[in-house]
């Protein structure tokens, strides 16, 4: 039928073009120096880190930032209610090393806020980060080279810059983590031209929660996270106020010196998925798009009955080799045998997706044990 040899060269070509698009970007996300020198005087940075119950991932990556070798370095973290062992964790590190790192508890939530917001907005105006020159806002569960920091500021540094994304490497762990994490990170960078973010006539931004740079005055200027305070991907959103006020934006890589495990499972890919599509603007357009994006990534399996079992293995084995090479070079590990499994990414995020238009209709997004308002 018409119809059906349609789909099935149209699947095909929208893959391979995304692919083509991926690669394209992938090269012109630009790198740190290698080992660039400060000046004499180096701005001062406040790390600014929101943390609930984060206890497995949270040593190391405290530790990691502890180890920067950036000399005006302070680090603020927010303890918002856990409940699962981090307290302990951040007493501890506060006591071993309290000229670098304070530890703030906060238990309650006001209306009107979503917990990271609130979180990340009570550490900005702290003594600590107001006298900063920069602040710098990373999730709980990212781990950083000692001299990252230091790399990241150099490159601000170097042109003009206001607000500056790091891409980090993902560590992928458990089955489902190795077969749908990869290559669903690589997805990222078809959203984001990098060369185009700087460009103040492009509408591109980028803000990632595992590593965002930004100059005080332009957080400033835009109210800061409580200009945004429901605002759930509140990393990019941030990026597109300070961008829109007319500051300079950056994107570069991370990885592999940046990098963090996201989810642990299925499941919390699931519930991740859910909450990051419950705040996008436009999830009004997902009812239409859902059916059509399980159409394509599904693809390999359907094609075969289709009359076209070729054109799905070449789908097969080109998208993990070509996206999973990015993968390989961003994380500087080999490629992983389950990243055959990539058609899962569309079932994921179908499921997430699902969720996420019943948490529309409820009017209430939920994520790490709270339910918070949609507006």
């Amino acid at each position: 039928m018409v119809w059906l040899e349609a789909a099935s060269w149209g699947s095909t070509g929208i893959i391979l073009a995304a692919l083509v698009l991926l690669r394209r970007h992938w090269s012109r996300l630009p790198e740190l120096e290698p080992d660039p020198a400060l000046p004499p005087q180096p701005p001062s940075v406040c790390l600014c880190i929101p943390v609930r119950d984060e206890a497995a991932e949270l040593p190391a990556a405290l530790d990691s930032w502890l180890a920067q070798d950036y000399p005006t370095l302070q680090i603020l973290v927010v303890d918002d209610g856990s409940t699962d062992g981090s307290t302990e964790i951040l007493r501890h590190r506060q006591a071993t090393r309290p000229e670098r790192l304070r530890v703030l508890r906060n238990d309650a939530l006001p209306p009107g806020w979503l917990g990271k917001n609130h979180a990340l907005d009570l550490a900005s105006r702290q003594p600590e980060a107001l006298a900063a020159d920069w602040l710098l806002f990373a999730d709980g569960d990212v781990q950083a080279t000692p001299g990252l920091l230091r790399r990241a500021m150099a490159s601000a540094q170097a042109q003009p810059t206001d607000i500056l994304a790091l891409v980090p490497a993902i560590d992928a762990v458990s089955p489902a983590e190795r077969g749908v994490l990869p290559l669903a990170a690589s997805a990222f960078l078809l959203l984001v031209p990098p060369h185009q973010v700087p460009n103040p006539r492009h509408p591109s931004f980028c803000g990632v929660g595992g590593f965002t740079l930004v100059r005080r005055g332009a957080y400033d200027a835009v109210e800061g996270h409580a200009g945004a305070p429901l605002e759930a991907i509140d990393d990019m959103m941030l990026a597109r106020r300070v961008k829109a006020a007319g500051f300079i934006n950056r994107v570069a890589r991370g990885g592999p010196d940046l990098h963090l495990r996201m989810y642990h499972g299925l499941g919390e890919l699931v519930r991740a998925m859910r909450k990051n599509a419950a705040a996008l603007p436009f999830w009004w357009l997902l009812p239409p798009l859902l059916p059509l994006a399980l159409l394509i990534g599904l693809a390999p399996l359907w094609l075969p009955c289709a009359g076209h079992p070729m054109l799905a293995l070449l789908l097969w084995l080109l998208v993990p080799a070509l996206a999973g090479d990015v993968q390989q070079r961003m994380t500087g590990r080999p490629m992983d045998l389950l990243w055959a499994l990539w058609p899962l990414n569309a079932l994921v995020f179908g499921a997430g997706t699902a969720w996420a238009l019943w948490d529309r209709v409820r009017g209430v997004n939920h994520w790490r044990g709270r339910d918070v308002p949609l507006g």
